[in-house]
Parts: structure tokens; sequence; C-alpha cells
């Protein structure tokens, strides 16, 4: 049976009553982090007269499994107000030469003086730990 390296730490849980639980959180398997994020950015769509830039990275999701990512910002303030972006990206799509990459899509929070939403879409970079 092969050995496998393991990092992680175990957590005092705060459960009651009769109860004595641990919490295990894995940090890497293998020498390989279990958590990775992805940076994302662009612009949204021409509303009302103006755009929006957004960036950010995403929530970490577990690697090695299939899964999504939670994401979400503030825009850059233009006409005087900003708006929010959030949403949960598409599944992980591989990229040439190792790694993956999300899509992702949605519509702005309403702000603005004359109350209006952007659309925005793009793909996340690809994996960081």
């Amino acid at each position: 049976m092969k050995k496998v390296p393991v990092k992680g730490f175990v957590l005092h849980s705060k459960d009651s009553g009769n109860k004595h639980t641990h919490e295990l959180h894995i940090i890497s398997w293998d020498g390989r982090p279990v958590y990775h994020v992805h940076h994302f950015s662009g612009v949204t769509t021409y509303d009302d007269g103006h755009v929006h830039e957004y960036m950010s990275v995403t929530e970490p999701a577990p690697t090695g499994v299939p899964h999504v990512h939670r994401y979400h910002t503030v825009t850059s303030v233009n006409h005087g107000h900003t708006n929010t972006i959030h949403g949960v990206t598409g599944p992980a799509i591989e990229v040439t030469g190792g790694g993956h990459n999300h899509y992702f899509e949605g519509v702005t929070t309403v702000n603005g003086m004359r109350p209006h939403a952007h659309h925005y879409r793009g793909a996340t970079g690809n994996e960081a730990f």
C-alpha cells in the first residue's frame, strides 16, 4: 500500500452535549493543493451611456473533482454609481497545457440615477492556488 502525504489541520467541533467531535480540514494531498480559486475580470455591456469594469477572485472550490465556484464583486464607479456582480460559474473546462477555467454570466444589480442593470459574461483565468 502506497503512503500518501497529507497536510491539514483538525478543529474541535462546537457541538454540545455528550458527543466529542473534530473537523478535519485537508489542505494538500500527495503534495498538491486541495482547494483553488480563479481570477476573473471583464467589462459589462453598454447601458445608459456607460460600461463598468470588474475584477476579483472566485471563492475556493475543491481541486480534482467536478465543481463550480461562487463569485462576488463590485464594479468600477461610472456615472456616479457601482453595480454588484454575483453568481455561480459553470462547470470546469479543461484547458490546453493543463488546468481548467469556468464560464460565468449574469446581470448586475439595478443602480444609477436612471435605474438600470448591465449584462456581463466571460471566462475565469486558469486555476490559482
